[in-house]
């Protein structure tokens, strides 16, 4: 495959979907347990994207206060029909199955309605040539409430109504792949003469794949592919793995695309994912019988060096920003310091499922996040964060500056006096030294301070404990602000990364 990058998108951005209207193109992704909720992505060209908004800006359109992690905003698919832009989507342990509209896909978006009869996850919409609306999806029981709570009971599909949010029929059993576990990611699409099924199945790890299947009505019966899968990594060496929940779409050029989920293990047996599940695109070739064809998803990072630096000086927050369980703006004020955003502790701290935390994705494996911040009124700093369990962090305030590594059943810690209430907060990630063989992690992450000119690393810690096989995590690295007493006011941040 040439002329795409892969990642496409990178950095935490699973479970993508993707929708054409004329010459632009339209992808989403899924948020889990962060706010906002379902980011949407626009290109003309497939090759540069831009984040023009999000699906839930607003508290009480994902149920994301009470979930438990990993719970949340599960697997988007968007369309579009007769101008209105549609997204489906499981909010697991919170509000279900929803569906949301908006005329312009930057938002604003609906407050979404619930889909009644529906228990499951990864809903996809499409319509018939009658106009029947169809939600074919992954029956997961999600909702704690019911008997199926945790049971998964295959691929299902019924017909709703996409106004009240009722299933017109009790939901059917389809097709539900060639028996890996955890049928799921269904789309299903008319193309030519045929209702063409495309799913994921093997779960989401390192034996994830793509599966396809055919009819000749949306309601099957379903005709499998021959040699399904069509596409995994699983048993090969290739640097992107866990291939799968694709979606189709035709490119710029009228050319057959698929994108889907991977992630870029390292370590000498490539155990160790740091930026967990990114969109990756690959070509699709159809052959004489009518069957679809994948390429090998192929690793071809941007080139150079990204630079961004925000200052804070505008009266919002930009869409890339994001805080767990809560919106940026409940926790970030643009107001109170002329140039800065200034983060107030209400008791929590990164321990907790809803701490004060303004962040945003790690999107390169190696990657350097500064602050400067004034902790004159408080305490707080930098961190870079999987969820409550995994996180590494460097604050200041009260005399001191304090570097940690968080995990389950481990904590280490570092600390050295201060003096002065402003200074820079640094979180690097960086390759680690050696050859593959010795090198058994994903990178290092460095913690450092700079006071007064001078930088000092106060912890260098292992990356693999902030990775998504052992975080177990849906998610991805996050790097941002925090505050744990008073307040804390950041006048700068900077991000560097590379993936050359």
């Amino acid at each position: 495959m040439t002329g795409y990058p892969n990642p496409l998108i990178p950095g935490f951005n699973p479970d993508p979907s993707v929708v054409r209207v004329g010459d632009d193109f339209y992808l989403a992704t899924s948020t889990f347990e962060y706010l906002p909720g379902v980011p949407i992505y626009h290109s003309r060209d497939f090759v540069t994207w831009t984040l023009i908004g999000s699906v839930a800006t607003r508290a009480g359109q994902f149920d994301v206060e009470k979930v438990p992690t990993a719970g949340g905003a599960w697997a988007p698919t968007i369309r579009h029909r007769d101008g209105v832009f549609h997204v489906v989507i499981t909010d697991a342990f919170g509000r279900g199955t929803l569906h949301f509209t908006a005329e312009d896909p930057a938002g604003p978006w609906s407050d979404g309605v619930v889909f009644d009869g529906i228990d499951g996850i990864d809903p996809d919409l499409v319509w018939d040539e009658d106009g029947n609306a169809y939600l074919t999806f992954s029956g997961l029981g999600v909702n704690p409430e019911l008997p199926t709570f945790m049971k998964h009971r295959g691929l299902l599909q019924a017909r709703v109504d996409l106004e009240t949010g009722r299933a017109l029929e009790e939901p059917r059993s389809i097709w539900s792949g060639v028996g890996g576990q955890f049928p799921e990611a269904p789309h299903l699409y008319r193309i030519g003469d045929w209702w063409y099924l495309v799913i994921a199945e093997g779960g989401t790890e390192r034996g994830h794949s793509v599966s396809v299947a055919r009819s000749t009505s949306p309601e099957g019966p379903f005709e499998n592919a021959p040699g399904n899968p069509l596409l995994t990594a699983r048993g090969t060496d290739r640097p992107i793995q866990n291939t799968g929940h694709g979606d189709l779409v035709q490119g710029p050029d009228g050319e057959w695309l698929l994108v889907l989920l991977g992630v870029r293990p390292r370590s000498m047996t490539r155990a160790f994912s740091a930026l967990g599940r990114e969109t990756y695109v690959t070509t699709v070739t159809w052959g004489d019988d009518g069957w679809p064809a994948f390429e090998p998803v192929q690793l071809t990072p941007r080139p150079g060096v990204v630079t961004l630096r925000e200052e804070f000086d505008g009266s919002e927050l930009g869409p890339e920003w994001m805080s767990v369980r809560r919106t940026p703006a409940s926790v970030a004020d643009l107001g109170a310091r002329a140039g800065s955003v200034v983060l107030r502790a209400d008791g929590s701290t990164l321990d907790d499922l809803i701490p004060v935390f303004l962040g945003r994705r790690q999107q390169h494996q190696t990657a350097r996040a500064t602050i400067a911040v004034d902790v004159a009124n408080g305490v707080g700093g930098l961190a870079v964060r999987y969820d409550e369990k995994f996180h590494y962090s460097i604050a200041a305030g009260a005399g001191r500056i304090v570097a940690r590594g968080a995990i389950p059943g481990f904590e280490r810690t570092a600390e050295l006096p201060l003096t002065a209430t402003t200074l820079e907060l640094e979180v690097r990630s960086r390759r680690p030294e050696g050859d593959s063989f010795e090198a058994r992690t994903s990178d290092v992450v460095e913690l450092a301070a700079t006071v007064d000119g001078e930088r000092t690393v106060l912890l260098e810690l292992d990356g693999r404990y902030l990775s998504s096989e052992v975080a177990e995590s849906f998610t991805g690295r996050v790097i941002g602000l925090f505050a744990r007493e008073g307040e804390i006011a950041v006048d700068r941040f900077e991000y560097e990364g590379s993936d050359d």
